[in-house]
């Protein structure tokens, strides 16, 4: 059986989002710039509109305040070096988490090269931002603060009214930008409800295609434009538009049915029941209030055993998780987020994400607790740290 718990990371393209996109592929496939000259691109013109006011609609926004891009990185580096760029004479202070995806942090770090200040606000060891030490923070020359809606890797909700409200107490000036790449489509979530300047998205976590994001931003708020080469989205960036993407993320969001993310938060509280009394010395990491965690994240570090070895051996078994380890990546760091929670280096290193779908089934999360309880039993009996 093959079990796939890696959704964070991306998802399964939905077969309605993909029928719609092969139309567009084989049949309009013109460029919406051409409207003027024939009609085919007028076709597609009023394709990428409608796509475009479905999204603003799905986020309580005006159509002309969504610019399509090409994903939720290309969306961030927009919002905080477009805002930092535009607006340099006005302050050069940027606050920010210590969990930000990494997208925000790079992209900070650019910006620090350029002489901007960065300051990082911490969490608390449940990942919520510490919104006193925030809200301490805010100076009448701090030009974008960027707090994420939902931590991917631990599943923490950030109570983005109360953060939003403590900033502007401080600063009215004050653009705020939240990475919503992992909310969109999971949570409720309205622009105009929650008051921010900018907020990030992306397809591929509900769903929709990958290499198509957007980014609200605010009616009158101006950006530097960061990709040359004509006037599209409003003049904010360059490039041909990807309309198939375009019309699969409407389509992504059109089809979003709640009761299939009721479906899956029991799902998920399902595997952590059956983790919790099948696999002892299981430490939950993120929210213990599940209500303040994304319905779809589950993260546990397993004392005594590697992140990374309880990943390779549930994949020989087709079941894919992914570590809070880092170790798969360029460097040997435990996960960044974890250790910014206060966690210890075993903890962090022993950290299994699993994030489901509306595909998963419940003999799906049977199977992978069945394995998995397998897995940290061997680990566990060569594992020289202990817990035999």
């Amino acid at each position: 059986m093959k079990v796939y718990l890696d959704n964070a990371s991306t998802t399964r393209v939905d077969q309605r989002v993909l029928d719609a996109m092969l139309h567009v592929f084989t049949q309009n496939y013109a460029l919406p710039t051409s409207e003027f000259i024939h009609t085919p691109g007028q076709v597609v013109k009023d394709l990428v509109e409608g796509s475009r006011k479905k999204i603003a609609e799905f986020i309580g926004a005006e159509a002309n305040e969504i610019v399509f891009t090409s994903g939720g990185t290309e969306s961030i580096n927009l919002a905080l070096k477009g805002i930092a760029l535009e607006h340099s004479a006005r302050g050069k202070h940027i606050i920010t988490s210590t969990v930000e995806a990494r997208p925000v942090l790079d992209s900070l770090k650019f910006l620090e090269k350029l002489g901007f200040q960065v300051e990082y606000i911490p969490v608390n060891r449940e990942g919520f931002v510490e919104i006193e030490k925030l809200q301490e923070a805010v100076r009448k020359d701090t030009i974008i603060v960027s707090i994420q809606t939902v931590n991917d890797e631990v599943g923490t909700i950030q109570p983005l009214k109360e953060v939003i409200k403590a900033i502007r107490e401080r600063n009215q000036e004050t653009f705020i930008h939240t990475d919503a790449t992992y909310a969109l489509g999971w949570l409720p979530f309205n622009v105009k409800e929650l008051e921010v300047d900018l907020a990030s998205f992306t397809a591929h976590k509900i769903h929709g295609p990958k290499g198509i994001g957007a980014l609200f931003v605010k009616s009158g708020t101006k950006l530097t434009k960061l990709i040359d080469g004509g006037y599209a989205e409003f003049g904010m960036r360059g490039g041909t538009p990807n309309v198939p993407g375009i019309v699969g993320f409407a389509k992504a969001l059109e089809i979003i049915s709640w009761n299939e993310i009721e479906r899956v938060k029991e799902l998920r509280n399902y595997l952590y029941e059956k983790i919790k009394v099948e696999i002892p010395d299981s430490v939950l990491m993120g929210p213990a209030d599940f209500s303040k965690r994304h319905p779809a994240n589950l993260n546990i570090s397993f004392k005594y055993v590697e992140g990374e070895s309880v990943v390779l051996y549930m994949d020989m078994k087709e079941i894919s998780v992914i570590s809070g380890s880092a170790c798969f990546s360029r460097g040997l760091e435990p996960s960044y987020v974890i250790m910014a929670m206060g966690h210890s280096h075993e903890e962090a290193h022993g950290s299994i994400r699993f994030s489901l779908s509306k595909f998963n089934t419940e003999e799906e999360i049977t199977y992978t607790v069945d394995v998995l309880k397998n897995v940290i039993r061997t680990l566990r009996e060569l594992s020289p740290l202990g817990g035999n």
